[in-house]
């Protein structure tokens, strides 16, 4: 393994929770969390706990946090939601799932929403959104470039709504000095 951080055990248990919502964690949706975990360089003896959480139904529980990025908590969440539509329908319970793993991500709604878009527009690619097909590094690439395209974006308003201000402020006092001045200064410049 690379110096690279890698996302722990902790996040493949909670997808494993939100493909048991529905009652049923069907083989793809366990090959998809176990093929991620493996990619993601877990050791053995994790991965082997992982596999178990895909056996027996699990629910979404605290997740460490410390060491992912935003980007690997959309990553995560971007995953889950793709997961929960791989049989076709997207019922309460993994909905209810996704909640409890946005929450337990700390990722507000309109992320979420973002997340959620993603993973569908990687899904409808050419390749189809079957687990041995699905981009999951592409996934993480489009989250990470938009989510960088983002900043830039924020940081660019920041600059401008600054520059704004400053002009604003620049021709405030220009509007203050002409105040103080007198008629008969006025009449001495003309």
């Amino acid at each position: 393994m690379t110096d690279k951080h890698k996302l722990g055990r902790d996040v493949f248990i909670a997808l494993a929770a939100v493909g048991w919502a529905d009652g049923n964690l069907d083989e793809e949706e366990a090959d998809a969390i176990v093929r991620t975990a493996v990619e993601e360089g877990l050791e053995l003896e994790e991965i082997s706990e992982i596999e178990e959480a895909t056996k027996s139904r699990v629910e979404v529980g605290s997740i460490d946090l410390s060491a992912m990025t935003k980007q690997d908590r959309l990553f995560v969440y971007a995953v889950a939601a793709w997961m929960t539509r791989l049989d076709g329908v997207v019922d309460d319970g993994e909905v209810s799932a996704l909640d409890k793993l946005g929450a337990a991500l700390k990722i507000p709604e309109a992320p979420r929403g973002h997340a959620d878009a993603i993973a569908k527009e990687i899904a409808e690619l050419p390749e189809g959104d079957r687990p041995s097909r699905y981009e999951l590094p592409k996934l993480r690439a489009v989250i990470t470039e938009r989510l960088l395209a983002a900043q830039v974006a924020r940081a660019q308003m920041r600059a401008a709504q600054e520059a704004e201000d400053e002009g604003a402020d620049a021709t405030s006092e220009e509007g203050s000095e002409d105040a103080g001045k007198t008629d008969s200064e006025d009449s001495d410049e003309g």
